[in-house]
């Protein structure tokens, strides 16, 4: 038996390849891939499994009462956060030349009450640290990720309502 995180890596190849034989068609089209696996499958009432992304990066994700991993669902607040943030910082350092210090995205979404969950309401804010930072630079960059860039939040869009705010933390400059 081999470990479920390394797993063995010739059925696993050869897994991949057979499921991705049904996207041949569209061998242009960039993709997305993630492979979860049950961690410890002769354990009863154990849901953690292990997530291996496309790039290869592994992480466990559990259930409420597991408590070793997130849940899969904050993962995809997670997701939202980390993909308006990347987007938004390229944008103030490169295009907007803004000296930012610090950066931090505070995601909170509410869920609906019944199955599946999904986000009905979800709240994105941005903490820009810096010297100097101009707040139209900030509100650009952030309108330009929301409606160009970030494709987390195009798909949360369609069941929820998402509303962004931010502030500008004005840093002094150090003197050597």
């Amino acid at each position: 038996m081999t470990n479920s995180v390394s797993g063995a890596t010739g059925e696993k190849s050869k897994l991949w390849n057979e499921f991705w034989k049904l996207g041949e068609a569209r061998a242009n089209v960039p993709s997305i891939r993630a492979c979860v696996t049950l961690e410890q499958p002769g354990l009863p009432n154990r849901e953690q499994f292990v997530i291996e992304t496309g790039s290869g990066h592994h992480f466990l994700v559990d259930d409420n009462s597991g408590g070793t991993g997130p849940k899969p669902i904050e993962l995809v607040a997670a997701a939202l956060a980390g993909s308006t943030a990347v987007d938004v910082i390229t944008i103030l350092r490169g295009k907007k030349h803004q000296i930012v210090t610090g950066y931090e995205v505070r995601v909170e979404a509410e869920q609906a009450e019944r199955p599946p969950q999904v986000f009905v309401a979800v709240r994105i804010h941005h903490i820009v640290s810096g010297h100097d930072i101009d707040p139209a630079a900030v509100s650009e960059a952030i309108k330009i990720s929301e409606e160009k860039h970030c494709p987390v939040e195009a798909m949360l869009k369609h069941d929820a309502v998402v509303r962004t705010t931010f502030e500008v933390i004005e840093t002094t400059a150090t003197r050597s």
